[in-house]
């Protein structure tokens, strides 16, 4: 029978996780963008991105549960929340890049919005990749608190002496 603590397995190094974070939010992104215009044949764009995005981020927190960072399960609902959130800032980290060059640059041409927009997710996967490994798949929070022991009460015996020692003893003991 296999213990929780033998199940657990280690957390991977920081570099190990971030090309799987990498790999496997970007597999799942190439995928997404292929269903989205699969789907946007049947429904408004609109409706079929969020519906993408919805499910893409369901497939890729529980890939990084999993994967990238090791937690060695499913993800759970908080996990979920979090990693939503993450993506949400992200989202709107790439919207805003987008607004700024439009409001720099009267027309930019499609290599330069390329630009921007792949710096601006760069940018915001990198932090979003942080969020997750430190905050949202963190291992354990109760123990990687500190743990304060308290010190045993130390139990001293006194012998009783029949009678106090004399002079003699004394100076030899000195």
């Amino acid at each position: 029978m296999k213990t929780a603590q033998s199940q657990e397995q280690a957390a991977p190094a920081a570099l190990t996780a971030f090309a799987r974070f990498v790999l496997c939010g970007g597999g799942v992104g190439i995928i997404s963008s292929f269903a989205v215009a699969a789907l946007a044949s049947w429904i408004p764009w609109v409706l079929a991105n969020a519906l993408i995005t919805v499910v893409s981020t369901l497939l890729a927190t529980e890939l990084h549960a999993r994967f990238t960072f090791g937690a060695g399960g499913r993800a759970t609902w908080r996990q979920h929340a979090q990693s939503a959130g993450s993506a949400a800032a992200a989202y709107a980290v790439t919207c805003v890049a987008m607004l700024v060059l439009q409001q720099m640059v009267a027309a930019p041409g499609a290599v330069l919005e390329q630009v921007v927009y792949l710096s601006a997710s760069a940018l915001a996967g990198v932090a979003r990749f942080t969020v997750l490994r430190l905050v949202v798949f963190t291992r354990n929070r109760a123990q990687a608190a500190p743990t304060v022991r308290t010190a045993r009460p130390v139990h001293a015996t006194v012998a009783p002496t029949a009678a106090p020692a004399g002079p003699a003893v004394l100076s030899y003991a000195a």
